[in-house]
């Protein structure tokens, strides 16, 4: 008997989702050596502390303050039985984060023991000590302050730039070549083979409809592995963004003492919008709700993504779609799953139809990213349609979502899972006493008796090679 794997990918016309990873998945990408220096910031160690599971802040806390390494033994018997899945996660999540690692007692058994520079910093930023802020420093009062409402507006404007670029937009001023490279190396726009002009690919697409927090968060986590280059330290600058994130909206804070990098990261953080500087010497600037949003990635619309959309759509159940605005990049977003028929200075009249939909389909765009979408920036007047009696978590007419999802279906007829492939039986006894225990595990794909030949689940391989290996020991 032999074996062989055969691998095809989940869907026939599956198209990789766009990942947007929190803190925790991000951190876990990096390097032990990256997690190490970026723990000597108290910042950092506090936003970590934060995102957390509940049971794993609690064994930070019970550890931050002893020396020594505390047996497993005794970590695991703070925890009852009925939550042995939730500690497993807990410890799970403290070592890949290398907020602890195991270390030896006396006698030989493991321990847990915190990682010094977290332990260190942490207690820092619970309980003060070290050096205070440099943006801390205490300013004259702004004759030509700015209020939240001010701080709102520029910042949507100038992360709108961006995606007026990405849609294709006239209105493009105010975009850097820094943020089309970045752009590029995200994968979320790429240069035309014809005329080198830089077009949006399926990964944009999906960017598009993502919320403005996790926009700001996936395109940030990008200029950080691009930081390098531009002879920036990505541990400061993380630790610089996550400082921001605990200012107070509509405060001005000082550029005393900051280093000439973290000067010119603030200048690229002035451009995408998540700092307002009035001028390049003015010796202050204003944190935008873009900067402080950075920690809502799990969240649901975050505070100005509410003020973005403010509820301007309004579809009805004969697929008639109505936007009721006057912003380029909103109609843009429409026109990526819609048909768009009139267009008026306040409005724009759409129909959704199934050549519009698999249209974004083929862009990369998922019928649960299209209904999700419809029902963030609904009209305040779709919570008083009716639906007919049908009732539905949905503000959308039922007729119209299922129908986006039986329209997404028919381009995924075809499932396909990974398997490995078992033939060339020496007799039929053999293959039989494999495929029926295969079967029993409830791991058998598919099977032909006439030539001797089944699939088994990739999940499933290892039992079923062990289970054969021992039948074939026996007889």
């Amino acid at each position: 008997m032999s074996e062989s794997s055969k691998s095809k990918s989940s869907n026939l016309n599956a198209t990789p989702s766009l990942q947007c990873k929190d803190l925790h998945e991000y951190l876990k990408s990096r390097s032990s050596q990256f997690l190490e220096t970026l723990y000597n910031y108290p910042t950092i160690c506090l936003a970590v502390y934060r995102e957390l599971p509940e049971l794993a802040r609690h064994f930070i806390i019970r550890l931050l303050f002893v020396e020594q390494p505390v047996p497993q033994a005794v970590v695991a018997s703070w925890v009852t039985q009925t939550h042995a899945k939730e500690q497993s996660k807990a410890s799970e999540a403290l070592t890949e984060l290398s907020v602890w690692h195991e270390a030896p007692i006396p006698g030989g058994l493991p321990g847990w023991l915190l990682s010094q520079s977290f332990k260190k910093n942490l207690k820092i930023a619970l309980l003060g000590g070290g050096r205070p802020w440099s943006m801390s420093q205490t300013l004259e009062p702004d004759g030509k302050a700015r209020d939240v409402a001010f701080l709102d507006a520029y910042a949507l404007e100038r992360w709108e730039c961006v995606l007026h670029y990405m849609v294709g937009s006239q209105q493009t001023e105010g975009i850097s070549a820094d943020a089309v490279r970045i752009l590029l190396h995200a994968g979320l726009m790429t240069r035309d083979a014809e005329d080198g002009s830089a077009v949006i690919t399926k990964a944009g697409f999906q960017f598009l409809l993502l919320s403005t927090a996790k926009q700001v968060w996936l395109f940030l986590q990008h200029y950080l592995h691009t930081a390098e280059k531009r002879n920036l330290s990505s541990a400061e600058c993380l630790a610089y963004l996550y400082q921001l994130s605990f200012s107070t909206l509509g405060k001005d804070y000082s550029t005393e003492g900051m280093s000439n990098n973290m000067l010119m990261f603030l200048q690229h953080l002035r451009e995408f919008g998540l700092v307002y500087q009035r001028k390049r010497k003015a010796g202050r600037f204003y944190p935008t709700r873009l900067a402080l949003n950075i920690t809502c990635v799990r969240d649901g619309i975050a505070p100005l993504e509410a003020k973005r959309s403010q509820g301007y759509i309004v579809v009805e159940s004969n697929y008639r779609l109505y936007g009721y605005t006057q912003s380029t990049l909103q109609v843009a977003l429409l026109g990526l799953f819609t048909e768009l028929m009139y267009r008026f200075p306040n409005l724009v009249v759409g129909v959704i139809t199934r050549e519009s939909v698999r249209q974004a389909f083929r862009g990369g765009i998922s019928a649960q990213q299209i209904i999700k979408f419809l029902e963030q920036h609904s009209h305040p007047q779709m919570l008083c349609a009716e639906s007919g009696g049908i009732k539905t978590s949905s503000l959308l007419p039922p007729t119209v979502v299922d129908q986006i999802r039986l329209w997404e279906s028919e381009r995924n007829r075809f499932t396909y899972t990974e398997g490995v492939v078992y033939n060339q039986f020496l007799s039929q006894a053999d293959f039989v006493v494999l495929r029926d225990y295969a079967r029993a595990q409830s791991v058998l794909s598919w099977q032909n008796e006439r030539t001797r030949t089944m699939v088994v689940t990739r999940p499933g391989h290892d039992d079923v090679k062990k289970f054969w290996k021992r039948y074939s020991k026996s007889s």
